[in-house]
């Protein structure tokens, strides 16, 4: 016999940015800014993400498409790469994302992709301690959940692997 089981998530909503604290502004202003400068020649489609760490420093990243699909990369992954390379051993605090297309509006937040979301696990778990994620469409709600793991409750890490 199966049993259904129910995954539940919480999001904080708000209406406008200036309904954000004061330092998720901010970071969401930095991401806005970033997608701005994406390069998107093929989807038109233009993602920027700003990441906040722990020592009060922001990195930002659009996302970078290539004509040989999938050489491109993601602006979140940028961003968090990023962010990993110059301050290694810094924790990740919040990161803020949203979109802007060049086609249409795009009028509510849109989440991260799978492997966008698997590196943000991967962070939390590197750093112990979870990452509060913002997003944004060009207009309408914002959405602020407390950890990546409230978007993917079911994630991969390290300790399904098994050990050798």
């Amino acid at each position: 016999m199966s049993k259904m089981i129910t995954v539940s998530i919480e999001i904080e909503e708000f209406d406008s940015m200036s309904q954000l604290a004061e330092e998720d502004e901010v970071l969401m202003a930095r991401a806005i800014d970033s997608a701005a400068s994406a390069y998107a020649p093929y989807s038109n489609f233009h993602v920027g993400a700003a990441v906040l760490l722990e020592n009060g420093e922001t990195v930002t990243g659009n996302n970078q498409e290539n004509v040989a699909y999938p050489s491109g990369l993601c602006a979140e992954r940028v961003a968090l790469f990023t962010a990993g390379a110059h301050f290694p051993d810094v924790p990740i605090k919040t990161i803020a994302i949203t979109a802007q297309s060049e086609s249409f509006d795009i009028s509510e937040p849109l989440a991260p992709c799978g492997a966008c979301r698997q590196v943000m696990v991967e962070y939390e778990k590197k750093y112990t301690g979870k990452i509060r994620v913002i997003l944004k469409g060009e207009t309408g709600k914002i959405w602020v959940v407390q950890s990546i793991n409230d978007i993917l409750p079911f994630s991969f890490s390290s300790d399904k692997l098994k050990s050798l």
